[in-house]
């Protein structure tokens, strides 16, 4: 059994999520920054132990339309090399049709560079005076999860020591999520402040989804925030 097949196996048995294989591939270098076009050559294919950390999934979702597309593709990117990503088999994967993918998100290089793409959310995520921010961090993050049915960073995890187009995920996520927050913030280290705040916001993603049905569920946003935020905003503040 191919890791590509092994992923989909363990996602349709509805396997909880899991860190081992993010742990094994964050030993790997990186290399620079991959260009947002599709590559000349195919890369060699890392396994895949486990489900994406990215997705969450719920009883809800009908598997149908564009948030269903868009959490496909984001499981196979980050997964899986590039070249074995196909339209056909992320419509597969969505329930849709191929037309509908192309419909809504163009060819495969348009869809690879919406997956890259965390402006949308960091601009959600950081758009609150800095005396509230980390509140408004952690209670953004928690409900856009389960209004949307995906965490907007969690996928990141997936880049750390890949050497194919994946590596351009963590530019995307340095340049998109941390500079910005560094240019939010004041006092002296700011960029190693929001290095650590966007490591905190990644971890409590991390946390949700590999409890997602344990006491996290069945808190609302605005506790976890009770006792999330404060070192977020401790960090904030300098």
């Amino acid at each position: 059994m191919t890791s590509g097949q092994a992923t989909a196996s363990a996602r349709a048995s509805g396997s909880d999520p899991a860190s081992a294989s993010v742990a094994a591939r964050a030993s790997t270098p990186a290399s620079a920054s991959a260009p947002a076009s599709a590559p000349a050559s195919a890369s060699t294919p890392v396994p895949v132990s486990a489900p994406a950390l990215d997705p969450v999934r719920s009883a809800a979702d009908p598997g149908s339309g564009r948030d269903a597309i868009l959490r496909a593709a984001r499981r196979a990117f980050t997964q899986r090399p590039y070249a074995e990503v196909t339209i056909r088999g992320i419509a597969a994967d969505a329930g849709v049709s191929p037309s509908l993918v192309v419909k809504h998100f163009g060819r495969k290089e348009e869809l690879f560079n919406t997956v890259a793409d965390f402006g949308p959310a960091a601009e959600e995520l950081l758009d609150a005076p800095l005396d509230t921010l980390g509140r408004h961090l952690v209670v953004t993050l928690v409900s856009r999860r389960r209004e949307r049915q995906s965490d907007p960073l969690l996928r990141v995890v997936f880049s750390l020591g890949n050497r194919d187009e994946r590596s351009l995920l963590r530019d995307r996520f340095h340049e998109q999520v941390t500079d910005a927050l560094t240019a939010r913030l004041h006092g002296r280290e700011r960029a190693l402040r929001a290095e650590l705040i966007a490591g905190h916001l990644l971890g409590l993603g991390a946390t949700l989804s590999l409890h997602r049905d344990g006491a996290g569920a069945d808190a609302t946003p605005e506790h976890i925030a009770d006792l999330y935020a404060p070192a977020l905003q401790s960090l904030i503040d300098g």
